[in-house]
């Protein structure tokens, strides 16, 4: 594997990471909240990187097999912010703002999908805009 396609498919996997904690938040994952994954990464991520993974696959669905992954774990939502912002931090550059702005409406939009925000979800989507104002 190249180095370019370890870096995009590393780039969406932590998105997955990221999205999962906000589906988590609340220490349970709804099926409303995949399927606002599901649909985005379709309507939305899909038009923004049309490059396939070594299995032929779009790059893109890193993120679903991560969040399954991390659901299937049963993961802690904390942990999966944690991941994301490890790696933001150490690769700043590949979060352009349309990118930052997408992630941000993706994370809203998992967020309201299933009886719209609540407290938990609140937290993490203020830490993810702060982390993307600093």
């Amino acid at each position: 594997m190249k180095l370019e396609d370890d870096l995009k498919d590393r780039f969406y996997q932590k998105l997955g990471a990221l999205f999962y904690s906000v589906a988590a938040a609340d220490k349970v994952v709804h099926p409303k909240e995949i399927k606002t994954l599901k649909e985005l990464i379709l309507k939305k991520w899909k038009a923004t990187e049309a490059y396939k993974d070594h299995f032929g696959s779009d790059v893109i669905h890193q993120m679903e097999v991560v969040f399954d992954w991390l659901e299937y774990k049963n993961t802690a939502a904390e942990e999966s912010f944690n991941t994301f912002k490890d790696y933001y931090l150490d690769n700043r550059s590949l979060f352009t703002p349309e990118r930052k702005d997408l992630i941000m409406k993706t994370a809203s939009k998992i967020a309201h999908s299933y009886a719209d925000v609540n407290k938990s979800e609140l937290i993490i989507l203020s830490k993810l805009d702060q982390l993307f104002k600093d």
